[in-house]
């Protein structure tokens, strides 16, 4: 059984969604102020587009920050399945359009060719990353660690920054970050909504199996300080 990380539920999303994009947008500017620079790791879906709508309007020191992805499908940045397309949407605009982006996806065919030259690309990010948001599938999966994945245990045991993953229940390869890479960050947000992934969340926390389910592999660790925001 895991332990228990910080909880915090809220009465509705508009009300998680305004208290994270106020912490990230604190952690950052704090990181800005102490070291020059600040990293902030998103992860895309529909979940976190009002946060980073939010995030943009924050007056902070974006042209300090520097942003990408928790993974990425390999499919072109203006297709509808990429995540670089909703980060740019939706947090690289008003005053976040300054930040400095670096996206997962580049000009190789695979995700397995492209890994070294996505790993060049984020030589330069600050680290450990300041902020790191997540979000979890029904399957218990983050970033693109998937369980039904044959690349899951490189994913959690590489020390590369990232990794190629080809999941047989969700389309397209992917480019992932590591669990190594992940859990070198100052903070990790998990953020849930609705009462199906808070059914995920406690079955989560109920075994330790990383393999069934790898949310489990950042529950379950005490190097990296993780808060689930939840709301329904």
């Amino acid at each position: 059984m895991i332990k228990d990380t910080v909880f915090k539920s809220f009465d509705n999303t508009s009300a998680l969604e305004a208290k994270l994009a106020d912490n990230i947008a604190r952690q950052l500017q704090d990181a800005v102020d102490s070291r020059g620079k600040a990293s902030l790791v998103v992860s895309g879906g529909s979940t976190p587009l009002k946060l980073f709508d939010l995030l943009s309007q924050k007056s902070i020191d974006w042209a300090q920050v520097y942003i990408t992805l928790a993974d990425e499908r390999w499919v072109g940045s203006h297709e509808k399945d990429s995540n670089e397309r909703l980060v740019r949407g939706h947090l690289l605009q008003n005053r976040a359009a300054s930040a400095k982006f670096s996206g997962l996806k580049n000009m190789f065919t695979t995700a397995e060719a492209g890994c070294d030259m996505t790993i060049s690309a984020l030589a330069h990010f600050p680290r450990p990353f300041d902020v790191v948001v997540l979000g979890m599938g029904t399957d218990g999966h983050t970033c693109s660690w998937f369980p039904c994945s044959e690349a899951l245990d490189n994913a959690l045991n590489t020390q590369a920054l990232c990794a190629a993953v080809t999941p047989t229940t969700a389309p397209h390869e992917r480019i992932t970050l590591s669990k190594t890479a992940i859990l070198n960050s100052r903070q990790i947000y998990l953020h849930l909504v609705g009462e199906a992934k808070l059914s995920v969340y406690h079955q989560a926390l109920a075994h330790d199996d990383v393999s069934k389910m790898p949310i489990r592999a950042v529950l379950g660790q005490r190097k990296t300080p993780v808060d689930v925001f939840y709301s329904a």
